[in-house]
Formats: C-alpha cells, sequence, structure tokens
C-alpha cells in the first residue's frame, strides 16, 4: 500500500485536503447537503497524507468518515419526519451522557491498540480519533451539540498537526476551528427560530 501512496505528490494531497476540507466545513455551516460528497473526498485525501505520517488512528478515521458521510447524506435528506428533510436538534442529556462514556472507554482501548502498533502521539490520536467520530455521529443527527466537539478536536489537532510539521494541515485546521464558533452562530439562530421543532431528540 505504502508504494502505491508516493504516486500522490505529498504537497499536492495536503493541498487538496486544505481545499475540500474547507469547502466541506463551509457547506455544513450553511447547512447545505453537498458537504457530504465533498467531505467524502476531503477523507481520501487525508487518509494518505495521514498513512505517510504514521498517524495511524486519523488515517484509519478518514475510511470510517467514507461511511459516515453516506449515512449523513442519507440522514439530511430523510431522516425527518415521514422521510423528509432532517432540522437541527439539540441531544437529549441522556444521549450525551452516553457518547461521553463511549468516548472515554474507545479512547483507551485504541490508545492502547496504537502504543502497539508504535503510532505518534497515540493518546491524542486515539483520542481525537474517537471525538471526531462521536462529532460526526452527532453531525449526521443534526444536533447542535456537535459543534464543541468539533472545536475540542480542532485545537488538538493543530497541536498535532504543528508537531507532525504538517503546518498548511495545521492551518486547516485553525480555519475550521473559525467555521466551527461561525457554525455554532448559525446553528444556533437556527434552532431558535425553529421552535417548537427544536425539542431534543430520542436517541
Amino acid at each position: 500500500m505504502s508504494s502505491s501512496l508516493r504516486l500522490v505528490p505529498y504537497d499536492l494531497t495536503e493541498t487538496l485536503g486544505f481545499v475540500t476540507g474547507a469547502a466541506c466545513v463551509y457547506l455544513i455551516v450553511r447547512e447545505d447537503v453537498l458537504n457530504f460528497p465533498v467531505g467524502i473526498a476531503n477523507d481520501i485525501f487525508f487518509f494518505v497524507l495521514f498513512f505517510r505520517t504514521r498517524l495511524f488512528g486519523d488515517s484509519a478515521l478518514q475510511l470510517i468518515y467514507v461511511g459516515l458521510g453516506i449515512q449523513g447524506w442519507y440522514l439530511w435528506l430523510y431522516g425527518g419526519r415521514d422521510r423528509t428533510t432532517l432540522h437541527i436538534t439539540r441531544a437529549r442529556r441522556s444521549t450525551l451522557f452516553k457518547l461521553s462514556l463511549i468516548t472515554l472507554i474507545a479512547t483507551g482501548g485504541l490508545a492502547c491498540v496504537l502504543w502497539l502498533v508504535w503510532g505518534s502521539l497515540p493518546l491524542l490520536d486515539a483520542f481525537t480519533t474517537i471525538l471526531s467520530l462521536v462529532a460526526q455521529y452527532m453531525l449526521n443527527k443534526k444536533y447542535f451539540e456537535n459543534w464543541f466537539l468539533w472545536i475540542a478536536a480542532d485545537l488538538i489537532y493543530v497541536y498535532i498537526y504543528l508537531s507532525r510539521n504538517l503546518s498548511l494541515t495545521a492551518f486547516l485546521y485553525l480555519v475550521f476551528l473559525l467555521l466551527c464558533v461561525a457554525g455554532v452562530v448559525r446553528w444556533w439562530r437556527t434552532l431558535n427560530a425553529s421552535e417548537p421543532d427544536a425539542a431534543p431528540q430520542s436517541q
């Protein structure tokens, strides 16, 4: 696999990841369903990039993102009542508690695996991997709280990618961070304008 990945120029891979990543988050902020196909392209570029830099958790995460992207694409179009468009809601406290517990347990397990395979920064890599998966699940369900998980993950990712000399990718995640703040503001306004539909969803 490593020899085939070298066929893609390193700088081009990071640049394409930058462009598609920024476009994807921008489309999410605007609630545009086209964020999913753009996001899937972004996942492929980052899979190549992270595999090369031995961030195996982040690399594997991109493959899972492809599946989650397909799921989210469907849910945003048909996941609402009577197979209608899905709307923004708040997650129930019980849902948030369960997802927090899953994040802690899964992070511990994945960190052990990454340590055994000599991955780079195993604990941080594991935590951001699991946190991003949970955030993507919440995004697919259009839970407003997904943005806070993305903000936490992006802050850590900026540090990780700077430590791996991926300066362009680190800058991209700084852009993600700013877009996430914009997402909080825009989705909050939409949520407040859509009462009573903004009531928390069941799991």
